[in-house]
Parts: C-alpha cells; structure tokens; sequence
C-alpha cells in the first residue's frame, strides 16, 4: 500500500465515524423535543386516589368486545393485585404503571416483557392459549426487597371464568 491509499482510507474512516456521530446526536435531539405518540402518561403521585389506577380499578375486566383488560400497579415490592385471572382463548391487555421506580413486568412461558417506568403507563397485548399459572416476577432491580416482588397469572377456561367471575365488575383470584 501507498502512503496515499492510507490517507484516503483514514479519510473514509472519519467520514464514517463522523456520520454515525452525527446520526447518534441527532436522534437524541430529536427524542428529547418530539416525545413518541404512542406514550402514555400518568401523575404517579396520585395514581390511587382516582382515574383507571385506584384500587377499586385494578384486576381484570371484560370489555365490550369480549377482550379482558388486566390493570395492575407495580410498586416496591409487589404487584397490586398479587394474582390475576384471565379467561383462555381471548385477547388480554395489561396495563401496568408505577409509583416509585422502574419496575420488570415479565409473565414466564408468554411473549409478555416490558419496563414498568414511574410516570407512564405500560401496555402489553397478549392471548393465553391453555389455562394454568405462569409465574409473574419483577426483572428489573428495584431496591432490598426486590427478589420477593412477584405475582402470578392464572388462566381459566373461558366457560370457568364467566361462571367464576361473570357477575364480577373485576376479577381477581381472591373473588
């Protein structure tokens, strides 16, 4: 090699270099001032005392359209409630938030895996296909207590579930 095929492949590198730079600053400008659409957020401060998160709100319901909708609160060191039930067979929406800090929500033996953050709402969609229990444990270090945060999911027929839980306005494994 020459010395002027060396100089143009360390110009070739630096353009490179220098465009992945550039690339990596403008899309941090560009998610600071032009936050995604699909986030939603909540006063984590008050998320209990009224709107979709109070207690009365949390567990699962059936919609309409015959989908569930489980809604749950992360927070040091539990998930409220501790056990959800959903019907097999149908399509199920968890929508989960926090309080405190960042938070794992993750449902072992599912495609369910996401980030609880303090200040926004976390939205999953999923379908469970056979009943049984999958376990529920926070992945994300949260403080002390962290390795007795977890909960669990139990799946009942769809028949079970509407005889168990059909007059119910939430389900939840204690009703």
């Amino acid at each position: 090699m020459t010395a002027g095929s060396e100089g143009r492949w360390a110009r070739i590198v630096a353009v490179i270099v220098a465009l992945v730079v550039a690339v990596m600053i403008y899309s941090g400008l560009h998610w600071t001032a032009v936050a995604p659409s699909k986030v939603e957020t909540i006063d984590a401060s008050t998320l209990h005392l009224s709107g979709e998160f109070m207690e009365a709100n949390l567990g699962t319901s059936i919609q309409p359209d015959r989908s569930a909708v489980v809604r749950m609160i992360a927070q040091q060191y539990a998930f409220v409630p501790r056990c959800i039930v959903v019907p097999a067979d149908t399509p199920v929406t968890f929508r989960v938030t926090s309080p405190d800090v960042v938070h794992g929500f993750l449902i072992v033996g599912t495609n369910v895996n996401t980030m609880v953050v303090p200040g926004y709402v976390a939205e999953v969609r999923t379908r469970f296909d056979r009943t049984g229990e999958h376990v529920m444990p926070c992945h994300e270090y949260c403080s002390v207590g962290h390795e007795g945060m977890w909960a669990h999911v139990k799946v009942l027929d769809r028949l079970e579930f509407e005889r168990v839980h059909g007059n119910q306005g939430r389900a939840s494994c204690a009703g």
